[in-house]
């Protein structure tokens, strides 16, 4: 495995064999200006394309146990992301991140659209902790940017191929062409295949998920005038076939969920991959997920001298259906079988202008506006609940949810003293949400007047905040930075399914009411914004004739109104609602780097340590869950990887292995009073590559979690469980020319 198992080092191993070994410098725009990772003041995480291609990581979620305190992991219904144990499961169109997921600098609204296949990339930066100053609300947790190779003045490109377990099919090419000195193209394409990794176990002939059938392609194109102007346009479409039953019933993991008191059972992972359950009251159907994507981005730069001038503008449109069935638990021993259908239409702009300086002098400063737009429609009927009093379709149409954000944001470092420099910025964000739709009670998958009934649900709400951040850097030495902040972060409030008794709303054309017997409480409606602040100290430092590294990072976060979103019921119906937690705590130690003992031979390491639970909290009337673990925080983890290259006649072996221990973390439903304890663990990669000297072409073969162990990605309050993923193993040819 190569050093991208703690992503401190995104360059590839070198070949030559000479005494130097220095750890090369990676150019980072974590800042929104480029500079050095080790000179940028903020702890984050570096994933350089070739590495990537290495170790076969082509998803965010192969990403998830690979960065220090951070996981990324793909659930049913979209990607989840936790960063020093601070996430968010409300994943439908009205819900929000706390962690912001990007593609070359523009944010992706929707989790389901994060599921992409990385292609062609050229880094990808992890930065852990609030970003609300540059990067804006939602980013509470911290941010990944996923970042495209751009089109270059010179000819080349490659294929690749790639045959593994579980049918694993993998393709992609690139071609980069500069047509003239002023104008360069590049496309780049994928297609990626495997089986199933789950089994079905209920005695029907349907495939079960966790399988992978997606196809996409980017167009790019540079265009440079002259006079200080530069054009970067891009386009790209995709498509993701997958079927989305890729869940199996939390008692695959866990016993005694009856008696609120789950226990981590000793089932096989064949076991655990199999969905062994027969509902008494439905027969499932072949679940399946389609999604479309079509996305154009622009990005303008005009160089004046003393300062650039950018604008950076993006259209995106995602369209999914799926066939999802589900396990849905009513009573602590009763579960049934319901089949939800889906559709949505997805498409936002977003456009942010932005001035910066240019030079060497003591002051570098930037500011700009932003502005996003979101409209969703969308349609969820769920099937066969008769047994719970509901009709045979009960169903959420909403069109449009609409959302809309705007800020103003500066921020300016100036250097006090030739190696101290001082940063302060702010933001202000202003936020607005509406839905206008119904809940219905339907015979049949259309709406009938005379024999149906909707109600109303709709909702609305408005938000704005200032966010800000103070830092101090010093260079102790050359090679060594020395840094502190403190800065805050927001995230916009929302609202949840239902209506107050009485109000009323023309949708679609006709008047929705709320009855009396519907009607909740207005407070229930809405919940508030999530704020943090956040103190860290970090230093980066480079050693031992610059070939061996070392970043630390402490931090303290004060959480208020942390939102926690689960499967509940409401007047005797499920919704899926959003509360405020109180107050949660944060704090830990993050340590990583590297070690280049020679030119063939590299270390990499990460420790961390970390404190993360609510410090008041209720879930209901009764309980207090304060001193209780946030989700995904284990309270200490480490993580080893070693590579190294043998010369051999005519090319260089590179054989690597990693592995990530981990401590016991939780997984909670608040809602039910269920604490899940995943318990510690390893998993560990193998990769195994050659590549002849001077040569077009090289081999790698990798095995990944060589312990063939699985563990539940996300539970819901309905006993849905995401497994991991288990051994896999394949084979990648490259060719480049």
């Amino acid at each position: 495995m190569s050093s991208i198992a703690w992503g401190a080092a995104a360059q590839s191993l070198p070949q030559q064999s000479d005494s130097g070994a220095a750890i090369p410098e990676i150019i980072v725009t974590a800042q929104r200006s480029a500079a050095p990772e080790s000179k940028t003041p903020v702890a984050m995480s570096v994933l350089g394309g070739a590495d990537l291609e290495k170790a076969g990581l082509d998803t965010a979620g192969d990403l998830g146990a690979r960065l220090p305190n951070v996981y990324l992991q793909e659930s049913f219904d979209g990607l989840r992301i936790a960063i020093r144990g601070v996430s968010n499961a409300d994943v439908t169109e009205k819900g929000d991140p706390s962690a912001a997921f990007m593609v070359d600098g523009v944010y992706l609204a929707r989790p389901q659209s994060q599921t992409v296949s990385f292609y062609d990339v050229e880094r990808i930066e992890v930065l852990r902790g609030p970003q609300g100053t540059l990067y804006g609300r939602n980013t509470t947790a911290g941010v990944v940017n996923v970042i495209s190779k751009a089109p270059a003045p010179y000819f080349e490109g490659n294929a690749n191929a790639t045959v593994g377990s579980y049918g694993t099919r993998n393709a992609g090419a690139m071609v980069n062409v500069p047509v003239n000195d002023m104008l360069a193209l590049r496309a780049a394409v994928t297609a990626n295949r495997h089986d199933a990794y789950l089994r079905n176990g209920q005695g029907t002939p349907y495939t079960l998920g966790l399988d992978r059938d997606d196809r996409a392609a980017r167009l790019s194109a540079k265009f440079s005038p002259g006079h200080g102007v530069t054009a970067l346009v891009r386009y790209d479409a995709g498509r993701d076939d997958t079927n989305n039953d890729s869940a199996v019933p939390d008692a695959n993991f866990y016993s005694g969920i009856a008696s609120g008191k789950p226990v981590w059972n000793d089932d096989s992972t064949s076991r655990r991959l199999t969905n062994r359950f027969r509902a008494p009251n439905s027969v499932p159907e072949q679940g399946y997920s389609r999604k479309k994507t079509a996305n154009l981005t622009a990005e303008l730069a005009w160089d004046l001298g003393p300062a650039t001038v950018s604008w950076l503008g993006a259209h995106r449109h995602f369209e999914h259906d799926y066939l999802y069935n589900f396990y849905y638990r009513v009573a602590p021993t009763v579960a049934l079988g319901t089949r939800n259908d889906f559709h949505a239409d997805y498409a936002q702009d977003s456009h942010e202008l932005r001035i910066a300086t240019n030079g060497s002098g003591p002051l570098n400063a930037q500011a700009g506006v932003y502005w996003f737009h979101e409209k969703a429609t969308a349609l969820y009927d769920f099937r066969d609940l008769q047994p719970v009093g509901l009709t045979p379709y009960y169903v959420f149409d909403s069109d449009p949810v609409d959302a809309r954000s705007k800020a103003v944001f500066g921020q300016a470092t100036y250097a006090i003293a030739p190696r101290l420099r001082a940063t302060a910025g702010a933001r202000y964000t202003e936020d607005d949400k509406s839905r206008y739709g119904y809940i219905g009670y339907q015979q049949k998958a259309a709406f009938n007047p005379a024999t149906d009934l909707r109600e109303l649900n709709a909702g609305a709400i408005s938000s704005h905040k200032t966010t800000w951040r103070l830092g101090l850097d010093y260079d102790l030495s050359p090679a060594t930075l020395l840094y502190g902040s403190v800065s805050t972060g927001y995230k916009a409030g929302g609202f949840n399914d239902g209506c107050v008794s009485g109000a009323s709303q023309v949708v679609a054309g006709s008047t929705v009411t709320c009855p009396a017997a519907s009607g909740v409480p207005a407070d229930t409606l809405v919940y508030r914004p999530e704020t943090v602040r956040a103190w860290e100290a970090g230093l980066k430092t480079r050693f031992w004739d610059g070939r061996a590294s070392l970043n630390l990072a402490a931090f303290h976060y004060d959480y208020r109104n942390l939102q926690l979103s689960a499967e509940t019921v409401v007047n005797g119906r499920p919704r899926y609602e959003t509360t405020n937690a109180g107050e949660a705590a944060v704090r830990g130690l993050e340590a990583d780097g590297q070690v280049r003992a020679t030119a063939h031979d590299r270390v990499t390491y990460a420790f961390t340590l970390l404190d993360a639970h609510y410090t008041s909290y209720m879930p209901d009337s009764l309980h207090s869950w304060a001193g209780v673990k946030l989700d995904r925080a284990p309270g200490r983890t480490l993580a080893l990887g070693y590579e190294h290259g043998f010369d051999l006649a005519g090319g260089v072996l590179t054989a690597g292995a990693s592995t990530r221990a981990s401590a016991a973390y939780l997984l909670s439903v608040p809602t039910q009073q269920l604490q899940f304890r995943v318990p510690g663990h390893t998993e560990s990669d193998l990769r195994l590559g050659w590549e002849p000297l001077g040569g077009r072409w090289s081999l790698q073969a990798r095995v990944r979690n060589l312990e063939n162990e699985v563990r539940p990605l996300t539970i819901s309050a309905s006993g849905l469980t995401v497994p991991s993923a288990p051994r896999t193993a394949d084979m990648r040819l490259d060719y480049r020319f």
